[in-house]
């Protein structure tokens, strides 16, 4: 898939005031209520979507297939976090991205994280034939 429009040096960011639903207690991942990890990462990935999700043909989307990331530096409740990505190789369909996040005081995590652009219609097929096999719909009942 080629995708001219979709080439390194593309940029996106979120952010956030960290509330009380953003924190480790709230989300399960901890007991100190400063922001969760896995807050910090869903920015990051939707940093990585703002990027290039305009760019994108009608009828695809990316998921995220990888995402190595470090969290190293706490951030209180009141405290606005910006995400940023940029996009740093594109191999076919593959997308890989520098992310990082950053409080008002200080960087808080960075790493690489990866995207691959799919047709949601065979998508959301495959999704759809993965749970009918798990209620047991098109397989075989046992004498």
């Amino acid at each position: 898939m080629d995708i001219p429009d979709i080439k390194p040096g593309l940029k996106g960011s979120t952010e956030i005031l960290v509330g009380t639903r953003d924190t480790a207690p709230h989300v399960g991942s901890g007991k100190i209520k400063v922001l969760a990890t896995p807050v910090m990462v869903m920015m990051m990935e939707e940093a990585a979507l703002n990027a290039v999700e305009g760019l994108l043909p009608a009828g695809h989307q990316t998921v995220g297939i990888r995402l190595d990331i470090t969290h190293t530096a706490a951030t209180p409740v009141g405290m606005r976090v910006k995400a940023h990505a940029e996009l740093t190789k594109v191999d076919g369909r593959r997308l890989t991205f520098r992310v990082s996040a950053e409080d008002e005081k200080e960087l808080i995590g960075e790493g690489v994280h990866e995207r691959i652009i799919v047709n949601v219609e065979r998508f959301d097929k495959r999704a759809q034939e993965k749970a009918a096999a798990k209620r047991g719909i098109g397989f075989p009942i046992p004498d």
